[in-house]
Parts: structure tokens; C-alpha cells; sequence
């Protein structure tokens, strides 16, 4: 019988080892049976630039750049292309794979997870929708990404406003449990973003800044008013619930939960080995 109670997680900001600790923390859990799926979201202090777990650190970012600015160095456990996490929501959703009507289908299982982040753009009243890859070139996009940059990247399914994508996701499967986690965009600091990332030269940089111009947005850079990020939470929360037809019910860590997060964040998501392991 399929049980339509989840819990909920407002992590707030943490840093960016805790946040990469606490969704693997939560997988595990989940797993063992010890807790139920789970919505979490999050905002990261310092602001941060997580990479892919397959991306090659020290070849396509700029680690310099990274450190003169403060920001966060994180790479994730699941795949994608670069993010800097700054004015943004962050979720994660935990889910096993033998969840009633969750597809086994990794694509199709992106989408019914992100049910809740079309809902939730839909509750701010913009006009969000799944596109998915339509031409040759975008299908070939999928395969070879041009850019390290996350929302530069085409996807299956990928949430777009006004033809420009909106929020970016990434997703892995371990121990039977999916963990799909994403960034919605609030606000877009295009020059700092692409000041992060090695580029061959200037004229290649302005060029990928240009289709990305295209091709990504920012909420508040098209909604008809001021997004907070109290309203975003709001919307989104209600547009889980609906999109996954869940209802949800605040979490709390226990104190020993707490500290195998922070174990795991220094253990693993602080070392050079994980972080620059390619």
C-alpha cells in the first residue's frame, strides 16, 4: 500500500560539505528503513560552486577564481555539470526505486520527481513546462556537453519559462534509493558564473556566455514581481505535495544524526581526495 506521508527538511544555510553530507546521510537512512522518503531544502553559506561528480576539477574550473571570490568547493555524489549555488532554492528528494508508480526508468523517473518543481513554479504563476530534446544537435548535447556549466547543459525534461530553463537536477541511485537533487534559479550573476570555469580564450568564453544568455534565466529575472526566497519555499513545498500527491511532515535530526552528518562532511566532502579525486 503505498504510503503518502514524506517528511520535510528545511535545512537552511549550511555549508557545503554539511549540504553533500546530509543528502548522502538522508539516502542512507532512507535505505535502512530508518526514516521515510524526504523533501529537503537548502541554501549554502558560503555561497559555492558544486561540480558533477564525473567533472575533471582541476582541468575545467578556475580554482583561483574560486578562492579569490570565497566561495564553497563541493564535488557532488551525483552527476551534472557546475553549479554556483548563491541566490537560489535548493532541494533534494529521496526516494526509493521500488516506490509505488516511481518509474524504473531514470529519465522518466526525473520526471515524476519533478512534478513538484513545475507545481511550484506554477504556484508563483509562471507558465513552466517540460521540454525535452527535440533536434539531432540537442540529442547530441545530452551526450557531450559543450560547457562545465550546469544550466548551459540540455537535459530530458528540463523546466523551462519563457523557453529558457529555469531549474537544473542531477540524480543518483545507490542501495536501491534515488536521490534527485537540483538548483532553482532566484537571481543570475552571469560574470561571476562564468569567471569560474577555464575557457581556451576569451573569444570561446563569450560565446558560451552568449548561448547560455539564450538558454538559461532566473526567476526573478522574468516573474511580474520581487520572489522572496519565504514565498519560493512556500510554492515549492505546496507544489511537492501536490506533484507527488504526498503529504508532508517536518523532520527533525536526532543529535546522533546530526554528528554522522558532520562526520561524513569531514571525512569525505572536505577532502581533497573526493574533491579533486579526476
Amino acid at each position: 500500500m503505498k504510503n503518502n506521508t514524506w517528511a520535510f527538511i528545511d535545512s537552511g544555510a549550511c555549508s557545503p560539505s554539511y549540504n553533500m553530507a546530509l543528502d548522502e546521510a538522508l539516502l542512507n537512512w532512507h535505505s535502512e528503513g530508518s526514516i521515510p522518503p524526504i523533501i529537503r531544502f537548502y541554501t549554502w553559506e558560503p555561497a559555492t560552486l558544486s561540480i558533477g561528480y564525473f567533472q575533471r576539477a582541476e582541468k575545467e574550473i578556475n580554482l583561483k577564481e574560486v578562492s579569490k571570490r570565497g566561495l564553497g568547493f563541493v564535488r557532488r555524489p551525483t552527476g551534472g555539470r557546475a553549479v554556483l549555488h548563491e541566490h537560489e532554492l535548493t532541494y533534494s528528494v529521496i526516494v526509493t526505486e521500488e516506490y509505488p508508480d516511481m518509474p524504473k526508468n531514470v529519465t522518466e523517473a526525473y520526471r515524476v520527481i519533478s512534478e513538484g518543481i513545475l507545481k511550484g513554479f506554477q504556484n508563483l504563476g509562471m507558465e513552466a513546462y517540460f521540454a525535452v530534446p527535440q533536434t539531432e544537435i540537442e540529442l547530441q548535447a545530452l551526450k557531450a556537453p559543450q560547457s562545465a556549466v550546469c544550466f548551459d547543459a540540455s537535459s530530458w525534461y528540463e523546466l523551462v519559462v519563457e523557453g529558457r530553463k529555469v531549474a537544473g537536477s542531477a540524480q543518483t541511485r545507490q542501495k536501491g534509493v534515488i536521490l534527485q537533487h537540483g538548483s532553482i534559479l532566484m537571481e543570475l550573476e552571469e560574470e561571476k558564473l562564468f569567471s569560474l570555469f577555464n575557457f581556451t580564450n576569451e573569444q570561446d568564453k563569450a560565446r558560451m556566455m552568449e548561448k547560455f544568455n539564450n538558454k538559461a534565466v532566473a526567476m526573478n529575472d522574468i516573474a511580474d514581481r520581487k520572489i522572496s526566497l519565504i514565498e519560493a519555499k512556500a510554492a515549492f513545498k505546496a507544489g511537492f505535495a501536490e506533484g507527488l500527491g504526498v503529504k508532508l511532515v517536518s523532520y527533525q535530526l536526532t543529535e546522533e544524526q546530526d554528528k554522522e552528518v558532520k562526520r561524513l562532511a569531514k571525512e569525505k566532502y572536505q577532502s581533497d581526495d573526493w574533491n579533486f579525486m579526476r
